[in-house]
């Protein structure tokens, strides 16, 4: 008799992508498709942010991050970017079409700083050099007309910076004690996941400041990406996540009382804050691809608050390996 030939299919041979990700309620419709949907990953929460992605992509500790557009773009177009690996990765999803909302908080009592205006050449908290914290203290400065050129030509962010220091902190919580104590005066977080700590008292709202731009991206190292110029693809499991992704998403919509449910009990926020958020976010129906317009915009705005150096760094068809 004849033994019976087993066929494996090539995800079953394959590793499961080990996926970086923030543990907010932005997580939500990933955590709907690890448990509804059969995710195949290993997934690695990164509290600290998009710039720590960066930095464990370069270091081949994951394979794909989901994080915040301006962390991602920054990181490959800044002039210092490694060119040995291509910058380590590239933009292949969308995973929020919204922008996002970013607080502006300072300790709770310091009566110097009394609103936005009180910050300039003050000590700003940022959590990575490069994350999304720090990319957007120089888009607030750019609003604000707070850049400092040297020469007359505003050419880089360290000859742009309006503050008189950039204190790196690397956690939320550190964040929140540094204003506090004085060793910032103040930083950017996120709306929602900040309110909390204003409801008790820990810290103070000054301001907020929106992305021109959708706020979450997803990225993939550049060993899951082959080919040239338009003719990049990506590895099969990355086209999986999509679609585990896109299952999430949509059970996310479904169940909105379920997601409510899960962000107050399993991540840090009350349940009037969670319904508040959902009214706030639109996820894509489709998370494949990236649109080269907001790319470009992002870039464009980044230039003007002098994170970017026109000229220097990736152009925007080169940060891209699946378009939409």
């Amino acid at each position: 008799m004849l033994s019976p030939v087993c066929y494996l299919r090539e995800q079953d041979i394959m590793p499961p992508l080990r996926i970086g990700f923030v543990p907010e309620h932005f997580s939500t419709p990933i955590h709907f498709a690890n448990k509804r949907f059969g995710l195949n990953a290993e997934l690695t929460p990164f509290p600290s942010g998009t710039g720590h992605m960066i930095t464990a992509l370069r270091a081949g500790e994951i394979d794909v991050g989901i994080g915040l557009t301006e962390g991602w773009v920054a990181g490959l177009g800044r002039e210092d970017t490694p060119k040995a690996d291509d910058g380590g990765y590239k933009l292949v999803g969308t995973y929020v079409e919204t922008p996002l909302c970013w607080a502006i908080s300072t300790g709770a009592s310091r009566p110097e700083i009394r609103n936005v205006d009180s910050l300039k050449s003050s000590k700003i908290g940022v959590s990575r050099i490069g994350s999304g914290s720090y990319v957007m203290g120089y888009v607030l400065a750019d609003e604000r007309s707070w850049l400092i050129p040297t020469s007359g030509v505003c050419t880089s962010s360290e000859s742009a910076s309006p503050y008189t220091k950039t204190v790196v902190l690397n956690t939320f919580e550190n964040l929140r004690k540094a204003v506090n104590s004085g060793e910032a005066d103040f930083f950017m977080w996120e709306h929602f996941t900040s309110k909390k700590y204003y409801d008790s008292g820990e810290i103070r709202k000054v301001g907020e400041i929106y992305t021109p731009w959708s706020s979450w991206k997803i990225v993939a190292s550049t060993k899951l990406v082959s080919g040239d110029g338009e003719e990049k693809k990506v590895d099969p499991r990355v086209e999986e996540l999509f679609g585990k992704l896109n299952q999430g998403i949509k059970y996310f919509n479904e169940h909105q009382d379920e997601a409510v449910q899960y962000i107050s009990t399993e991540l840090d926020y009350s349940e009037e804050d969670a319904r508040e958020w959902l009214k706030t976010v639109k996820f894509p129906e489709d998370t494949r691809g990236v649109d080269l317009n907001v790319i470009e915009k992002t870039i464009g705005v980044l230039r003007d608050a002098g994170v970017l150096v026109t000229g220097k760094g990736m152009r925007a068809e080169e940060m891209i390996a699946t378009s939409r």
